[in-house]
């Protein structure tokens, strides 16, 4: 019997290292020519990316064997009690679409962007789940997506805020990578979409604070407090970061994944006011609140970066920690309502104009818990 258990240890560990170095979904590596450019980056330290005044996540043994024994056991509407359904968007209107810059959200962190005739998508995760592999997550908390990939219109950019697996989606990537003008990223993640097939005058990596223009557009690359990796080995061989994205017209902010920080502020001070932030908030716990805010730090943050209105993401898909599914958005509603800051939170699908922005307050959510 012990032999026979043995032999199954031994099985799963081969199939686990060929699994980790053979499997795309963990992207390319850091060229010796890239890590010399990084090294001239403010950010990196010894071989990897940090936080601003070194904040990392405090997270020893004994927080890992409590989270996941958290995160293991059986939690009070920890997901939805149905399906969450979306709102659904005709393909050929969303092709053809030249009104008012809107936003749509698809979930989680993911939003089209269409402003002058132009499609963006932020952070496209279109994935049923946040994972190298099914077996290692859950899956979304709605069945369908407003369009379906296929669906798609040509885009003329895609932005990325980091290479977690909820963010940057390999799927995505190599089905629609011949339909995508331009990849922006921070520095480093650019090695995942080479490896992935797409060349590299196609992809324009940046440091935080560094700015790009596309037309009218011009695109920020912000600090956040964060960090990264796709495998075992490779935390922090990539930067992290939130988008500033403004025109003639309006002033938006994106903030990637963050813990709190002084950053906000200073985002704010050099880059706003901002008509409209997309904020995280959701997939929290005390702890790795270094790297995640808590929703009344998101409300916190949105009135630093001085934001005229915000809107919770990050939540709404997938269970990535130990809280209730709509704990997020009912804890930011509260401190929001108390700092008089507008919150706007539509169904999945259902467009935000940015012409005629106004909270939206039906709790929805409220119907499928």
């Amino acid at each position: 019997m012990i032999l026979i258990l043995f032999g199954l240890l031994f099985l799963v560990v081969i199939a686990g290292v060929v699994f980790l170095n053979t499997s795309p979904e963990f992207g390319g590596t850091i060229s010796i020519a890239e890590r010399e450019k990084h090294e001239r980056s403010l950010n990196f330290k010894d071989g990897v990316f940090v936080n601003l005044g070194g904040v990392s996540m405090s997270f020893g043994f004994s927080a890992f064997v409590k989270s996941l024994k958290g995160y293991l056991s059986k939690q009070p509407n920890a997901v939805p009690s149905k399906n969450i359904e979306v709102v659904y968007l005709d393909s050929s209107a969303v092709a053809n679409y030249n009104g008012p810059t809107r936003l749509v959200w698809f979930g989680h962190s993911t939003f089209l962007m269409q402003t002058n005739g132009k499609h963006i998508l932020i952070d496209p995760m279109f994935g049923n789940v946040p994972a190298p592999h099914p077996i290692f997550g859950g899956s979304r908390f709605s069945k369908e997506l407003p369009i379906s990939l296929a669906q798609l219109p040509r885009l003329d950019a895609v932005i990325f805020s980091h290479d977690h697996y909820d963010h940057l989606d390999y799927g995505f990537v190599v089905a629609l990578k011949d339909k995508v003008d331009r990849f922006y990223t921070p520095l480093g993640l650019g090695a995942h979409l080479k490896e992935w097939g797409i060349e590299a005058g196609r992809i324009t990596e940046l440091d935080w604070w560094d700015a790009v223009t596309m037309d009218e557009l011009t695109f920020t690359c912000t600090p956040a407090q964060h960090f990264s990796g796709r495998g075992i080995m490779d935390k922090g061989k990539t930067l992290w970061s939130g988008w500033a994205i403004s025109s003639r017209t309006e002033n938006l902010f994106f903030s990637g994944d963050s813990g709190y920080g002084q950053h906000f502020k200073e985002i704010g001070v050099r880059l706003g006011p901002f008509d409209f932030a997309m904020m995280e908030c959701g997939q929290y716990n005390e702890l790795w609140k270094e790297i995640h805010m808590m929703p009344e730090e998101t409300a916190q943050a949105g009135v630093a970066v001085n934001a005229t209105a915000i809107m919770p993401i990050h939540w709404g898909s997938f269970k990535l920690a130990m809280h209730p599914w709509t704990e997020p958005v009912a804890r930011l509603s509260k401190k929001a309502e108390e700092l008089g800051l507008p919150i706007i939170v539509p169904r999945i699908g259902a467009p935000i104009y940015m012409n005629k922005l106004k909270p939206i307050s039906n709790n929805w959510w409220e119907e499928v818990n």
